[in-house]
């Protein structure tokens, strides 16, 4: 899949999935193609500490299963790993590579995200070229709400021309919020990976997020 495809595809994402290897629950082929066939548009491995050869074996697994289903692949953090790997996407946090720097190693065809977490991060994001941004976190894991929330309204109103997803703590409990916001794209963890029935939760943020 080449870059202008890859971008298309992002247009049309609304529900981003970040997941570990599921080591635990030893199902991760499953798990993938149960999510993805839900509606899941972008999913993300995210598990710190894995060596890079570890990562480069994962990465080969969620790389089908996401060519199997449409979707597109994420690897967090590490560029060096994408350069090796090839994923649809690679997404920065605020102290990893700069974006430039980034794009260098992984090339044009690669997607590139950045994590904010003020109304500064955005406009830097946005500066330095990013395909899309994360803003938040809104909620805590604890579901409390942070200044996420203003940051989400900052982005609500600025008009960059990239995707936007809002990240932390996003549930179906509180996902009417975000929609009654115009937010309708959201990055989810432990909503959909740490329950009995992720197809069947992925499947409900994936309805909602494209009703609005």
């Amino acid at each position: 899949m080449g870059g202008e495809e890859r971008r298309v595809r992002l247009k049309d994402a609304h529900l981003y999935l970040c997941t570990d290897s599921r080591r635990e629950q030893g199902d991760l082929e499953q798990f993938l193609d149960a999510v993805l066939s839900a509606g899941v548009d972008v999913v993300q491995l995210r598990e710190k500490g894995l060596d890079a050869r570890d990562e480069i074996e994962l990465a080969e697994m969620f790389a089908v299963a996401t060519r199997r289903h449409g979707a597109l692949f994420s690897i967090n953090d590490r560029a060096d790993i994408a350069w090796v790997a090839r994923p649809d996407v690679l997404h920065l946090g605020q102290n990893d590579l700069p974006v430039p720097a980034a794009r260098a190693i992984v090339g044009d065809d690669v997607i590139i995200g950045r994590s904010t977490h003020a109304p500064h991060e955005v406009d830097m994001a946005v500066a330095a070229g990013v395909d899309y941004f994360c803003v938040g976190p809104v909620w805590t894991a604890e579901g409390q709400h942070t200044q996420g929330r203003q940051l989400m309204t900052y982005a609500v109103g600025k008009s960059t021309g990239q995707p936007w997803f809002a990240m932390g703590g996003i549930t179906p409990g509180n996902l009417d919020e975000l929609l009654d916001a115009g937010v309708n794209r959201v990055v989810v963890d432990r909503a959909i990976t740490r329950v009995d029935d992720p197809a069947g939760v992925a499947k409900e943020f994936a309805r909602r997020l494209r009703a609005t």
